[in-house]
């Protein structure tokens, strides 16, 4: 009983670490992307005739950074 103790106690507590760990992911993302939005509406105002092919590669960055995020908000609903 006293084994079975310890060890939920010690998975209880790598657990605990994991959802720092994935906390801190996912604060730093949220930065990541508030930085990146800031810099895509500086693009638009400084930059407004933005050619298709660049609109694409920063819309598949940001869809990536966004999929990185919910995967880490997926990993912390668990």
């Amino acid at each position: 009983m006293q084994k079975q103790f310890l060890k939920v106690t010690r998975d209880n507590e790598r657990l605990l670490q994991d959802l720092h760990g994935y906390q801190e992911k996912d604060l730093l993302q949220q930065h990541r992307i508030e930085t990146l939005e800031k810099q895509l509406e500086l693009n638009r105002v400084i930059r407004p005739e933005m050619n298709e092919k660049d609109k694409q590669a920063l819309e598949k960055r940001i869809n990536q950074y966004l999929r990185e995020i919910d995967k880490c908000i997926a990993l912390l609903n668990e």
